[in-house]
């Protein structure tokens, strides 16, 4: 059986519950539930803290897990990013008191706070940069002006928290975070694949519609053009041999436009429809 580590809250837990409850696996209806079995699929889900996550993948105690990137690296355990799932996106960067940096070179000498010690001393190793990190488990944003630190280094979404703190953000990204699926390095346990393929065709059904419309049989290659689909639009004949039914999968951040390009060619009929699940 399948062991998965899934986060219990925080940001991470409602869509991770819910991508994995679309791609068809069972999902605990009452927050306080810590282990949930699905017998039918052969898995069995721990719900634990996103900042656990990847110590439990990394030991081998469970096969694998979903948590966040810049907590998986910050952990430096053995195991690797399998896919990223396309949640619960954050950036980890530089803040400092208003005036006071500029480049991440001036750090060198200074004083930094932040939740993700490993992530940051990483860093700053690999740029060469020598700079004192003070671990804190939150609240990183007070640590400058309670004489803690001279800036920090965390998780920005909107920089809102920053600004009221009198910080502002300096520097490139140290890293660009999301939601990820982990596994232990090198192997490869029994029904992982299946749990990979159906995450993807949650991603892809996310992503993609479905497009019906009728057309003119002369114009079918400029119509599949506009909707060539992920293979090959499907054709299929009507009633009225001078015309055709087309089917295909489109951006759905496409569709508005496709649908006007498609009535323009002389297209009819034009529908869209989801599409709940699919494999690729």
């Amino acid at each position: 059986m399948l062991r998965v580590a899934v986060p219990n809250k925080g940001s991470l837990s409602e869509s991770a519950s819910a991508m994995l409850s679309e791609a068809g696996y069972r999902q605990r209806r009452d927050s306080r539930e810590l282990v949930l079995v699905d017998p039918d699929n052969d898995i069995e889900f721990f719900f634990l803290r996103p900042r656990d996550i990847a110590v439990y993948v990394g030991a081998g105690t469970l096969d694998v897990g979903i948590t966040g990137r810049d907590l998986f690296l910050d952990a430096e355990v053995d195991a690797e990013e399998l896919m990223n799932l396309g949640f619960a996106k954050s950036t980890f960067r530089f803040a400092g008191p208003a005036g006071d940096f500029t480049a991440v070179e001036q750090l060198e000498g200074k004083r930094l706070a932040t939740s993700y010690d490993g992530l940051l001393r990483n860093y700053l190793a690999d740029r060469g940069i020598n700079a004192s990190v003070v671990r804190l488990d939150g609240a990183v944003e007070s640590s400058v002006r309670l004489g803690v630190a001279d800036a920090i280094a965390d998780v920005v979404e909107t920089g809102t928290t920053l600004r009221a703190a009198g910080m502002e953000i300096f520097g490139e990204p140290i890293l660009k975070s999301e939601a990820i699926l982990i596994g232990r390095r090198g192997e490869s346990p029994a029904g992982v694949d299946v749990l990979i393929r159906r995450l993807r065709g949650v991603q892809v059904a996310h992503q993609y519609v479905m497009m019906d419309y009728d057309v003119r049989r002369e114009l079918v290659d400029q119509a599949a053009a506009l909707t060539p689909g992920l293979e090959s639009p499907t054709v299929s004949p009507l009633q009225d041999s001078g015309w055709v039914a087309v089917r295909s999968m489109i951006k759905k951040s496409d569709t508005n436009r496709i649908m006007d390009e498609l009535y323009e060619l002389g297209a009819r009929a034009i529908l869209v429809s989801t599409i709940h699940a699919c494999r690729i």
